[in-house]
């Protein structure tokens, strides 16, 4: 049997264990809360990252058909851009000889930078079909 204190209650050393308990409780949902706080925020960042990739992405891919649809000018050439352009979002165009070949093909780099970093980048190829058109046509 337990000895009774001077109130005539039973004598336990857990006296104080409910605040204890309580603040146990709590700093571990703070610890909690703030991974969770941490998931968010790492999460809205990829979110965005992931959305300025696909923006440039599908700015390169407007400017090379733009390009494309564009009168052949004989490399090294600078095609005219798209616009309106979003903020923050720099593209160029610039078509390049191949080498070993005749100048009606052409290489097209389309780059897409933003705050001075290239985001997305594409190559393709054009060739002078107006040429081979009027060959054809005078053959005839």
């Amino acid at each position: 049997m337990k000895p009774l204190d001077n109130n005539g209650s039973r004598c336990t050393s857990e006296r104080g264990a409910g605040l204890v308990e309580a603040l146990i409780a709590t700093a571990i949902v703070g610890v909690g809360l703030t991974a969770l706080l941490a998931a968010l925020a790492t999460g809205s960042l990829a979110v965005n990252r992931s959305g300025d990739g696909v923006t440039a992405e599908n700015l390169a891919r407007s400017q090379m058909e733009y390009a494309k649809s564009q009168v052949y000018r004989p490399a090294p050439a600078e095609y005219k851009l798209i616009s309106p352009v979003p903020d923050g979002y720099v593209i160029s165009a610039l078509a390049s000889p191949i080498s070993g070949r005749d100048q009606d093909i052409q290489r097209i780099t389309v780059t897409v930078t933003r705050d001075g970093q290239t985001v997305a980048e594409i190559e393709s190829f054009k060739a002078n079909r107006w040429r081979e058109s009027l060959a054809v046509t005078r053959e005839e």
